[in-house]
């Protein structure tokens, strides 16, 4: 069970920078979660619990990089060169005994390099391009040079090497690798519980009736998505109505066995926004506005001693406040190490006036100049917190400091693409 102590987050009423509210989070939180041990198969995007430490080397063997034949270089005449083929090595087949001075051995891709003799090895490999071979002797023009064609033991990964740290989500690259060294299984961090719900009087399920004055609950499936792409086990409770006692029980609920509960909706100050004095009554909110666009009414606290964050009910605000917000505490407390996104600084064609004091993040895609071809940012041309088409249609956030007042074509920017957070 996720724990938070009491004096967590303990910020006044003011606007947050969004930096300051960051540093807290990581400071002020740990991982929660368990170990177990997972297949490969299901390992992947799970949190790696231990370093992965090689037994072996990789290759395990000096092996030929090409088709081709393996020689002594020291048996090359600096003109044409013939030498008799004595053998055949290919992958899983290696050849049968040593491979004397003077002599060729027709080898295959993969396929370990022969013995040698005498102290020496086979240590070069021509390609069967260059070569021409007749009546069992293979002609060898000048002009390669030492160990061509040969990949060493050990030139991957060798024996005693972390290969992996503890703390990294495990990509595809990585399970190959965890693979390569013959490992079957890895020990993963369990996954995060997460307790997840709207609020909204006006929000309906997908697939239902949705009556004049409606909408339906796009932002409970967007984060769910989200959730499951980072390895949570989602508890979705649904929607709950705009009343207190009714968002206080479900609350209530959402603490019970899990370990960090998410909304959607009613954080702001009007008279039907009842979320934030649900988590005051059941535990603390401790900070519940940041100097941000989209995005400023997202909340921070406990429901006893379990996180909560709440978002605002704006898809575009949900979306970017997730990704650039929830979702580093979410790795935090699934105990991932802490990995900030790739800002990628890129010029932006165009102009954007904004307010001094807050970030501020701009939904953008990529073009390319018609004259040069350089990659430049192009604001999405409607950029309401309530257009979700401008998140999908985009390549991703173009991100204006707080000390930014005034944006203009040419200037080079912060851009995150939506790659960089799985999104």
């Amino acid at each position: 069970m996720a724990q938070l102590s009491d004096d967590c987050f303990a910020f006044g009423g003011a606007l947050i920078p969004l930096d300051d509210a960051l540093k807290l989070l990581i400071e002020r939180t740990e991982a929660v979660t368990g170990t177990e041990t997972v297949p490969l198969a299901a390992a992947l995007g799970r949190v790696l619990a231990e370093d992965l430490v090689a037994p072996r080397d990789v290759p395990p063997h000096d092996n030929s990089a090409v088709d081709g034949y393996a020689v002594y270089f020291d048996d090359l005449a600096a003109g044409e060169t013939a030498l008799p083929v004595v053998g055949r090595a290919a992958a899983g087949h290696p050849l049968s005994g040593s491979q004397a001075r003077c002599t060729a051995v027709r080898i295959f891709t993969g396929a370990p390099m022969p013995a040698g003799a005498n102290g020496g090895a086979p240590d070069t490999v021509l390609m069967q391009e260059d070569c021409r071979e007749t009546g069992g002797t293979v002609h060898i023009a000048p002009g390669i040079k030492r160990g061509s064609n040969r990949r060493k033991r050990g030139e991957d990964v060798k024996a005693g090497d972390r290969i992996l740290a503890a703390g990294r989500r495990l990509k595809p690259q990585d399970i190959g690798l965890a693979a390569s060294i013959g490992r079957a299984a890895l020990p993963v961090r369990t996954r995060l519980r997460v307790a997840l719900f709207s609020t909204g009087d006006e929000i309906r399920e997908p697939g239902g009736e949705a009556p004049p004055g409606t909408v339906y609950d796009a932002n409970r499936f967007a984060l769910r998505a989200a959730l499951e792409s980072l390895g949570c086990a989602v508890s979705d409770l649904g929607i709950v109505p705009d009343r207190l006692g009714a968002i206080r029980d479900a609350l209530e609920r959402a603490a019970s066995g899990h370990d960090l509960i998410l909304t959607s909706g009613g954080m702001s100050t009007g008279e039907e926004d009842h979320v934030k004095a649900a988590v005051e009554g059941l535990g603390k909110l401790h900070f519940w506005r940041l100097a941000i666009k989209p995005g400023r009414p997202i909340a921070f606290g406990q429901v006893g001693r379990v996180p909560f964050v709440g978002l605002p009910g704006n898809p575009v605000a949900v979306m970017v406040t997730f990704l650039r917000i929830a979702r580093p505490l979410i790795l935090r407390l699934a105990g991932a190490s802490p990995a900030p996104p790739r800002l990628f600084r890129m010029r932006a064609d165009f102009e954007h006036k904004k307010k001094t004091g807050r970030r501020e993040w701009v939904r953008a895609f990529v073009v390319h100049d018609d004259a040069t071809g350089a990659a430049l940012l192009r604001k999405f041309p409607r950029q309401g917190a309530g257009i979700l088409t401008s998140v999908v249609q985009s390549d991703g956030l173009v991100e204006l400091g707080e000390d930014v007042t005034h944006l203009k074509p040419g200037e080079t920017v912060d851009f995150l693409p939506f790659s960089e957070v799985g999104a």
